[in-house]
């Protein structure tokens, strides 16, 4: 286990909100050492007791159910160093040591190329390892060049492009539930999945995050990265193993699979929207563009939809829907495996039937079934729900990715080319919506979004309208299919 950490852009919110309330998790598991060492580096004009207070002070404020050993022993130890993160002299003094270190660059993902290369220059000792969080890259070029720097610098083994969404409790529960059940394994496919649903909607505003999030958005903020890696152990084919080649390969595959987005499907596949003023409870919230720090001339989108398909045997014929927004007027964030009806219902009933969906709560945690029964004293069809309830996990997300990075294993870090794969994804729509081929609409904030498809919530439908929509999942629609797109000219599945 490596047992030396330097934080760059230590100072700040990630710092504060995440790593430093992990590492206390981790010392309060034993999971740390008596010879870890913490060292802090920023552009504050702080010296090393000035640190410590303010970690103290944070480790307090988000980490405050940790035993208090635990919290002395990470800010009692912690050293700083005022430095410019570009300067290789400056990373050089950082560094400095013997001893592997693991580099955690917490900083806005444009300085990540010109840090690599300053590190590079300061010679980082051998075995040391690099953590870089999302996104990586700004667009498909960006990832590759980042990509070629890393080479330069460490092993792909030594790289961790970490996503703390990949160490979420429920989130590992969707490999379990799929690979661990018998029931669920032989139904995990197009013949009996019409839809999946992946949603992160949050009541939630900008927050203060207008010097990150107006210049990314939230195609780039959520989809690219977070959203794609659920669709990608929704999707996977089973591993042979859970070590991280078998797990990254069968990943890679998934986003190799996804079907190239045209023009034509951009347009008709895809929503973006940022949200104009409005209340989310008992309190007022203003519009995006009038949020302090956001530049109008952006058009950055609070919300984004993305309809996606993958060209694979298990899954040809089901739709994949990403969806992602903020300041909406409730808080929906799991990932909803929506069934195929069934093709006959012999109880001559005609009012409404529930579709089984599998939903596995991202936040809170949690896991429900829903399914159709007949009520004990009406015999008629009914609602039934199965709910599974999880307990708080032991460790924080990001504390489980922090050992990772210590004890050297990669398996839930994001390999160079599934970063890549990832962009390719979403490439086209990045380039459609630059070429505003999309409208970019506004919904009030505290509302359920944009005009348009919304997610299925957990009420029931017609059952009339299911059984239409099951069979337009099924058989391709004969107007799309000759319908040529108005953008391009093509037909609107050409590759």
């Amino acid at each position: 286990m490596i047992s030396r950490l330097a934080i760059l852009g230590a100072t700040g919110d990630l710092s504060a909100r995440y790593l430093l309330p992990a590492l206390v998790a981790l010392r309060a598991a034993g999971l740390l050492g008596d010879h870890f060492q913490l060292i802090g580096a920023s552009r504050e004009d702080w010296d090393r007791e000035r640190y410590r207070e303010w970690v103290t002070a944070q480790i307090d404020r988000h980490g405050g159910h940790y035993p208090a050993h635990a919290k002395t022993a990470i800010a009692d130890t912690a050293d700083y160093q005022r430095a410019d993160v570009t300067n290789p002299a400056d990373i050089a003094s950082v560094i400095a040591g013997e001893d592997p270190i693991a580099v955690y660059l917490a900083l806005p993902p444009a300085l990540f190329p010109v840090v690599v290369n300053a590190l590079h220059q300061a010679a980082l000792p051998p075995g040391s390892r690099i953590v870089l969080e999302k996104p990586f890259g700004e667009d498909l070029s960006g990832a590759q060049e980042l990509n070629r720097l890393l080479a330069d610098l460490v092993p792909e083994q030594a790289v961790f492009r970490v996503d703390h969404f990949l160490a979420m409790t429920t989130v590992q529960n969707v490999l379990g539930s799929r690979l661990a059940n018998r029931v669920l394994e032989p139904l995990w496919n197009s013949t009996h999945i019409a839809e999946v649903e992946i949603v992160w909607d949050e009541t939630l505003a900008l927050e203060g995050r207008a010097g990150y999030y107006d210049t990314v958005g939230a195609l780039k903020d959520m989809v690219q990265n977070h959203l794609l890696q659920l669709l990608c152990l929704v999707a996977m084919e089973p591993p042979i193993t859970l070590g991280e080649r078998d797990l990254r390969d069968r990943k890679v595959d998934v986003l190799r699979s996804v079907r190239m987005l045209t023009d034509y499907d951009v347009v008709h596949r895809t929503r973006r929207a940022r949200y104009s003023s409005g209340r989310s409870g008992d309190h007022a919230i203003p519009s995006y563009a009038d949020e302090q720090g956001v530049d109008p001339q952006h058009r950055t989108e609070t919300f984004a939809e993305v309809e996606l398909e993958l060209d694979s045997w298990r899954w040809a014929g089901t739709t994949f829907r990403l969806r992602s927004g903020k300041a909406l007027g409730t808080d929906r964030k799991e990932v909803a495996v929506r069934f195929r009806s069934v093709p006959h219902l012999p109880f001559g009933h005609s009012g409404e039937v529930v579709p089984n969906v599998l939903r596995f709560g991202l936040e809170p945690e949690g896991l429900t079934l829903d399914l159709m029964g007949t009520g004990a004293r009406t015999g008629h069809l009914t609602q039934l729900e199965l709910a599974a309830g999880m307990e708080p996990p032991e460790m924080p997300a990001y504390g489980r990715l922090l050992l990772d990075v210590l004890n050297g294993d990669p398996a839930l870090s994001i390999r160079g080319d599934e970063a890549e794969e990832a962009w390719r994804v979403l490439e086209p729509v990045i380039s459609a919506w630059k070429r505003d081929l999309v409208p970019l609409q506004e919904y009030p904030a505290g509302s359920d979004g944009p005009p348009g498809r919304q997610p299925h919530g957990p009420g029931p439908v017609r059952r009339d309208d299911l059984l239409h929509e099951g069979t337009a999942l099924r058989t391709p629609d004969p107007i799309a299919l000759t319908k040529p797109s108005a953008v391009e000219g093509k037909h609107p599945d050409a590759r």
